[in-house]
């Protein structure tokens, strides 16, 4: 299995923007992802890991940026590992030691991550199930969120609990065919072992 070039790290960023703009703002999966995206408050870092180790030495500088700089600068980082990680029971593994980090560094309550994954699948869901595509991403990725900026949200936002029943409602309205027709896979040259 061979993984992508450092060159093409353009193509992942590529794919990931795409992704986002197309499925997560274009379907309103995340009411609260435009207005950042819009202000240049998303930063895209590719990480060259391929295993657990490496993408937590990644995250672990990753994290410490985000801490370092002002929330209207940077308010969100997106950590993509397009080389690791393509088992998704070996990401979910890999989420417990992210936490034990954020821990370690004392950025509990600071942060938390949330998780895609092109294979991404509910614990209640079967492998085929629509509504897994709400957290479906071209590449496995660690959403690094300030904690402060998702309690603005959710005051902005009070049925935030609804969000995940009505992204689950946008799946089955579209469909795998809409879906598919976003367009919001890996790249030819990005994909690897997926």
């Amino acid at each position: 299995m061979s993984g992508i070039s450092q060159s093409d790290d353009t193509v992942v960023v590529k794919d990931t923007r795409r992704w986002l703009q197309r499925a997560v703002i274009g379907l309103n999966l995340c009411p609260f992802a435009k207005a950042v995206d819009a202000k240049g408050q998303i930063h895209y870092a590719v990480s060259r890991s391929v295993g657990f180790k490496d993408l937590l030495a990644d995250l672990g500088p990753e994290l410490k940026t985000l801490a370092a700089l002002d929330p209207a600068t940077r308010d969100t980082t997106l950590l993509i590992a397009p080389d690791a990680l393509f088992d998704f029971l070996e990401f979910t593994d890999f989420l417990t030691h992210a936490d034990r980090l954020l821990a370690r560094l004392g950025f509990v309550g600071l942060f938390q991550i949330a998780s895609f994954h092109p294979r991404y699948e509910f614990a209640d869901a079967k492998p085929d199930d629509i509504s897994n595509c709400t957290n479906r991403a071209p590449y496995p990725t660690l959403h690094i969120l300030r904690e402060q900026s998702l309690d603005r949200a959710v005051k902005a936002f009070p049925q935030a609990q609804a969000i995940f029943q009505a992204n689950i409602d946008t799946m089955e309205r579209i469909g795998h065919g809409g879906w598919e027709a976003l367009g919001v896979g890996a790249s030819p040259r990005g994909k690897i072992g997926l």
